[in-house]
Formats: C-alpha cells, sequence, structure tokens
C-alpha cells in the first residue's frame, strides 16, 4: 500500500486518535478525590454504555452460527480472562498516576513491546537480532529512568512498577483480542469484556478504597454527576470510543506498522499535554536519559514485531 493511495482522512483520524489515547492520563490526574480503582471503573461504566448500542445491534445482525460461537464454553473464558487482564491494567495504571508521575506512567505502562518479546522467549521462540537489541535498549532506559525515585519530585519505584504491571496485563488482553476478532465482530468482544472490567474495578473500589454505592461523589455511581461527567465523558468517548475505534479503523487504509509506531509515540504527547496543563512537572536527569532509551527500545521492537506480522 503506498502512501499515495491512503486518503487524508486516515491521517487526520490516525492523529485524533493518538491525540486522544494520549490525553488520557491527563485527564485523570485532573480528577482529584475519587480513588484510583474508582476513576478506573467510572471510566469502563461509561464506556460500556457506550459501547451498548453497537453491542445491540451486532447481535441482532449476526447470524446464528457467530451467537453461538460467542456464547461457546471457549470464547466466554477468553472474554473473561481478556476483562480480567483490562482490570488489572485500569487498575495498575491509575494507581500507578497516584505514586509516580505522568511522564512515568506512560513510558512504563506503554512498554508492552519489551513484555512480548520476554513472553516469546520464554516461550521458546528465538528473537531476532534487533528485537534483542530492543529489548536491552528499553530495559536499560527503565532501569536508568527508576533511578530517579527519591532525586526527581513525584517519582516512585512503586508507582514505575504499578505502571508496568499495566503493561503487563494489557498483553493478555491483546492476545485475547486477536484471538477473538479473528471473527468476532468489534462490539461483541467489546462490550462483555469492558463490562466485566467495569464490574471487576467498581467491586475493588468498594472493597479496597470503601466506595459507597449510589450517585454520590465518590459513589460507584458517582461518575453521572455534574462536577465528574465531563471528565468521564470525554474519557468514554474520546479516549474510549474515537481513540480505539480510530485506530481500529484506520487499519483500513494503513499497515498495522505504521499504526503501531504511530502509538510508540503516546508517553512523549501524553507528557506534552500534562507539562502544557501544569499536572506535571518537567523530568529530570534520569528520565531525559532512561525515557529516549525506552522509547527507541520499544519503536525498535515493535517494528520487528509488526513485521513478522506482516510475514505470516
Amino acid at each position: 500500500m503506498s502512501n499515495s493511495s491512503v486518503p487524508l482522512r486516515a491521517w487526520l483520524i490516525l492523529g485524533t486518535a493518538l491525540l486522544a489515547v494520549s490525553s488520557a492520563g491527563a485527564v485523570f490526574e485532573m480528577m482529584e478525590g475519587p480513588g484510583p480503582l474508582l476513576k478506573a471503573g467510572w471510566r469502563l461504566q461509561a464506556t460500556a454504555v457506550v459501547l451498548l448500542p453497537g453491542f445491540v445491534l451486532q447481535w441482532r445482525s449476526s447470524g446464528q452460527e457467530i451467537r453461538q460461537r460467542c456464547m461457546s464454553k471457549n470464547s466466554s473464558l477468553i472474554i473473561l480472562a481478556s476483562g480480567v487482564c483490562l482490570t488489572l491494567h485500569f487498575g495498575s495504571w491509575l494507581w500507578s498516576l497516584e505514586e509516580t508521575t505522568l511522564t512515568h506512567s506512560l513510558l512504563f505502562v506503554t512498554a508492552h513491546p519489551l513484555v512480548i518479546i520476554v513472553g516469546l522467549w520464554i516461550l521458546g521462540r528465538p528473537a531476532s537480532s534487533k528485537e534483542i537489541i530492543g529489548a536491552l535498549l528499553g530495559f536499560t532506559g527503565a532501569a536508568l529512568a527508576i533511578m530517579g525515585a527519591g532525586s526527581e519530585e513525584g517519582v516512585s519505584v512503586l508507582g514505575d512498577m504499578l505502571a508496568f504491571l499495566g503493561a503487563v496485563a494489557i498483553v493478555g488482553y491483546l492476545a485475547a483480542g486477536r484471538t477473538l476478532r479473528e471473527w468476532m465482530p468489534l462490539f461483541l468482544y467489546a462490550f462483555p469484556v469492558t463490562l466485566i472490567a467495569a464490574i471487576g474495578l467498581s467491586i475493588s473500589a468498594m472493597i479496597i478504597e470503601g466506595a459507597p454505592l449510589g450517585m454520590v461523589s465518590t459513589g460507584l455511581l458517582g461518575w453521572s454527576m455534574l462536577i465528574w461527567l465531563p471528565y468521564v465523558a470525554y474519557l468514554a468517548l474520546g479516549p474510549g470510543l474515537f481513540g480505539h475505534t480510530g485506530i481500529n479503523a484506520v487499519l483500513r487504509w494503513l499497515p498495522p506498522l505504521v499504526v503501531s509506531v504511530t502509538l510508540v509515540m503516546e508517553p512523549l504527547i501524553g507528557s506534552l499535554i500534562g507539562w502544557i496543563l501544569g499536572l506535571d512537572s518537567i523530568p529530570g536527569m534520569w528520565t531525559w536519559l532512561g525515557g529516549p532509551l525506552m522509547i527507541a527500545g520499544t519503536l525498535l521492537v515493535t517494528l520487528e514485531l509488526a513485521k513478522g506480522d506482516e510475514e505470516e
């Protein structure tokens, strides 16, 4: 596919999607008061509401065979596992925003290509020389960035590790999606997974953070109150719908490699948004040393993984 055959709207959609997903961390930072698990639960509750009409339409239009495959034991277990992974991803990532800087949180939570490489190596799949170099660059950068704990304002090892746990969890979510999305319509997959994660995070917020039931400012349905609704509506419609749906949409015109490489820029864009809004301080020396290495390593690994997918 040549760049000349790609319509302008594809690049506009991809740019908008990148900006949307990159802005999520900053918007969560602006929501002061609710606990991280509660905010994550709100986000996915609202996203599930947005996805519900698409789910109903696709369920009605799908044939009996697709419906039976969706409700099979194997598909149900994979959807459940995907929902659990999404619960862990959002819960650990939002918690990390409470413990470390926005820049560090974004660097570590988007490092899942490095996790994939390690996972493939554990499973016995040989890594290419470029994948090895990328992984070494990425983990070296991570080690340097963590050195900022204690000397850079807001940076902590706990927060960085929580964000990295979010990266580990998203690998399971992506693997489940890759398995089911080969035949399962988008909303038939996305809605139940999002609903499971919303329920899991809401229950966790009740147990761990003591969030009460009902439509109070820090309750399980508090996102529907005017004080929080603009934030949560943006998160559901922006990063949740237009961001991820836009990414899926541009695959019609752009190869996955281009999309994957573009999304590697999320930590940089997200950090810039945080700095501009005054939500995050300018990083210190260790972050400036480690951050670019993490992005470079992630980029190199992403390029190699995408190349391998295209060759299959």
